[in-house]
């Protein structure tokens, strides 16, 4: 070789060695730090593993360490989109988990497979974080409806899904599948290998117990299924059977990636192993689902039983009086502690974890719990100290965790106390109803377009900052009223006034009728010797702290209609009274139970929900509360008002609750309104009243009608609510158990 030929080789070696080094360090750079695990005698790697009733870590070097999970239910949407349409960013995920891990979650779940980019982005965020990284319980969805549908869980097809279902998840997970992407499902190419940041799989979602009972008597005398790696107990029922398959699919799947994570099932209350002797409804105490009866045959990271658990379903938490054993100290008792107490001992011999908890910042409110633990009703404030108090409970019982329902809130959800009251129902996630509980459990807030923009503090300066157009105005539209202005996002109708003097609850109160419809009531005890050229639906009365209210004309109230006499028949025959006078706006809490329908008697409770609460909505007041509607300061008032106080089934399409009887299944049906129309009238405590025109008939055409444009795209900010920082002082606090 010659010399010339020699340097030339030279060049190329060092060349060559510099692409390959820079190739190795470019790769370092792209793969994740892989995580220390431990290699299980089958050869597979194991982070969590069970041990009795504890979980543990794999710390390195043969030794491990018991773990509490301190955890929160992640969602898969946002405002303006169903869960189906999987619509997150990685820009979304990425912030989220930076927030979750700066709260001092170690675990977060998710109930369904998400798109690639969800693991993509998960693998990135846990790259710099070595052996600390941001855990997810991964949960397989169930084909929820047809179960509830066919009532048989070995139906073919059903089994089919299922197994499908699974599968997906679990090639999802390790970045090996390839799925077109259909509607209402995710799907598309997963690349990224999440599977060391796997903590546990979650299998299924809430069993209808009807499904349960009935797969049983069908399938009696099944033969106990018998897996490589799960099986059922000679105790087990075909459902448990059923699921022992379940399970052991899901973990000889996995093994075929090299590792082992622990399993479990989703399990609620409503088919626990306890018997509820304070319970009225049947359904409630039908069928039991039992994880003792599914055992690990050949799989070390081990098995737990998770449950959701809140403290207000079913009645029995409120009722039963066989779990009033625990003062709460606040002169009432802890049932949700009696009854951690007594599942614990159930499951003393493996790990249990409650895999949903919690209470929602609302103002509607759907179930009662003892203590004041009711679903809705509460500030961000209250929110945040229940759940702190139910995460406490939870630890102090021994279980193995505790993950909160739920980090965002979620606008397409639906509650059965309003649920016929939002039509048509696939407009849900437009719009934001604060009286369904169940959109507003997160402890990230999603805030509707104006929370911002329009705080609620009686000062009326932020108003003049709005848009061009986001704001409407009327000058002089009452004696007394200087100015009226109006404007609307998802959530609220808001409302300006400034008064001619200085506004005193003491001497006077102020009155606005709202006319969505032809048709309605005259307000005759509000606005006695007047007539109205149309009926009011509702009036929003403002005075004194207790008054200030929404009150439902008596012809259109929602409540009325749909439990009275046309209705369900559980209230009283309405008295000579409430037929002419508007009537508090309500919701129902519970039903009217009656045997032998029901095991036990039980009333028909509802609440009041269209009090309006005064304060401030500035998140960055001291005295901020996330219920507050109005407040007042000199001569301006300030106020916001759900839209369902004011007759409104999806505003988003001008939709309103119309006059007709209610149709089959007992429905509403809902018309387009033109428009909301403000009657505005004051009333001196002498009863001394003003009112436009000043004369014995009043036009309302001639009156302030507000009018909006439908929307088919939603405004929303993101805020951290009172709950997060409050759950992150107590994980900061909670000690690590010790292994004993």
């Amino acid at each position: 070789m010659t010399t010339l030929a020699k340097k030339r080789l030279a060049i190329w070696i060092v060349f060559g060695a510099i692409l390959i080094g820079g190739g190795v360090f470019l790769v370092s750079l792209l793969l994740p730090t892989s995580i220390t695990s431990f290699a299980s005698p089958s050869g597979a790697k194991v982070k969590f593993q069970t041990s009795g009733d504890r979980i543990m870590e794999y710390e390195g070097e043969d030794s491990w360490k018991e773990i509490f999970v301190k955890g929160v239910n992640l969602g898969a949407t946002v405002p303006g989109h169903f869960p189906g349409e999987f619509p997150l960013t990685e820009d979304d995920y990425l912030r989220w988990f930076k927030q979750m891990d700066d709260m001092g979650v170690n675990v977060f779940r998710i109930y369904t497979v998400h798109n690639p980019v969800f693991y993509k982005a998960l693998v990135d965020y846990n790259r710099d974080k070595g052996d600390d990284p941001l855990y997810f319980i991964q949960g397989i969805w169930s084909p929820e409806e047809q179960l509830i549908e066919l009532k048989d869980a070995y139906n073919e097809e059903i089994k089919n899904k299922f197994h499908s279902e699974i599968e997906k998840a679990v090639k999802a997970v390790y970045g090996d599948l390839k799925i077109d992407v259909q509607s209402g499902e995710s799907g598309g190419k997963y690349t990224a290998n999440a599977g060391q940041y796997l903590m546990a799989w979650h299998i299924g979602t809430e069993w209808d117990p009807e499904m349960v009972d009935n797969t049983n008597k069908v399938h009696a005398g099944t033969e106990p299924y018998q897996g490589k790696h799960f099986a059922a107990t000679e105790a087990a029922s075909p459902f448990e059977s059923w699921l022992a398959e379940l399970i052991d699919q899901t973990a000889e799947l996995e093994r075929g990636y090299g590792w082992e994570h622990p399993m479990t099932f989703t399990n609620w209350v409503t088919t626990d192993v306890l018997e509820h002797p304070g319970e009225p409804l049947f359904e409630e105490d039908l069928a039991s689902v039992d994880a003792t009866h599914i055992k690990p045959t050949d799989w070390n990271a081990g098995y737990f039983a998770a449950y959701h658990i809140y403290p207000y379903y079913p009645d029995f938490f409120h009722l039963d009086k066989t779990l009033e054993t625990i003062p709460d100290g606040k002169g009432d008792y802890n049932t949700y502690k009696a009854y951690l107490q007594k599942l614990k001992t159930h499951y003393k011999d493996i790990p249990i974890m409650v895999t949903e908890y919690g209470v929602p910042s609302s103002l509607g409110i759907s179930h009662l719990g003892k203590g004041g633990r009711d679903q809705g009703g509460h500030s961000e404030e209250e929110q945040a100290e229940i759940n702190v108090s139910l995460t406490q409970d939870i630890y102090d019982e021994g279980y193995a965790g505790a993950i909160l329902f739920m980090w965002q809130d979620e606008w397409f959800k639906k509650t059965w106390n309003t649920m016929r009251f939002e039509i048509p129902e696939d407009r849900r996630s437009y719009w934001l109803n604060v009286l369904t509980n169940e959109k507003l459990f997160g402890v990230l807030s999603m805030s509707p377009g104006k929370e911002d923009a329009l705080k609620i503090d009686g000062n009326l300066g932020d108003w003049d900052l709005l848009p061009e157009g986001e704001v409407q105005s009327w000058d002089t539209p009452s004696s007394g009223i200087e100015r009226l202005r109006v404007a609307h996002d998802e959530a609220y109708v808001y409302i300006g006034l400034n008064l001619s003097e200085d506004f005193d609850p003491n001497e006077r109160e102020i009155y606005l009728g709202t006319d969505i419809l032809p048709g309605g009531d005259q307000p005759k005890k509000e606005l006695p010797g007047v007539t109205l050229s149309d009926g009011l639906e509702n009036m929003i009365v403002i005075g004194k702290d207790e008054d200030t209210q929404v009150k439902a004309a008596p012809s259109y109230d929602f409540h009325r209609r749909l439990y009275g006499e046309y209705g369900y028949w559980m209230l009283q025959e309405q008295t000579k009274e409430e037929k002419i006078e508007f009537q508090p706006w309500k919701l129902a809490v519970s039903l009217l139970m009656t045997p032998p329908d029901t095991r036990l008697p039980g009333p028909f409770q509802d609440m009041i929900v269209g009090q309006l609460q005064r304060g401030t909505s500035d998140r960055s007041a001291a005295e901020f509360n996330s219920l507050t509607s109005w407040q007042y300061s000199g001569n301006e008032i300030e106020l916001r008002i759900p839209w369902m106080l004011l007759g409104f089934a999806d505003p988003s399409s001008l939709q309103v609750i119309d006059y007709g009887p209610l149709k089959k299944n007992r429905t509403f049906t809902p018309t387009t309104t033109q428009g909301i129309t403000f009657v505005p009238w004051i009333v001196e405590r002498n009863n001394e009243a003003s009112w436009p025109g000043g004369g014995a008939t009043v036009d309302i055409g001639n009156l302030p009608k507000y009018t909006w444009s439908p929307w088919e795209t939603v405004k929303y900010s993101e805020h951290l609510k009172e709950s997060y920082y409050v759950l992150k002082n107590f994980f900061e606090n909670l000690p690590e158990r010790s292994s004993e």
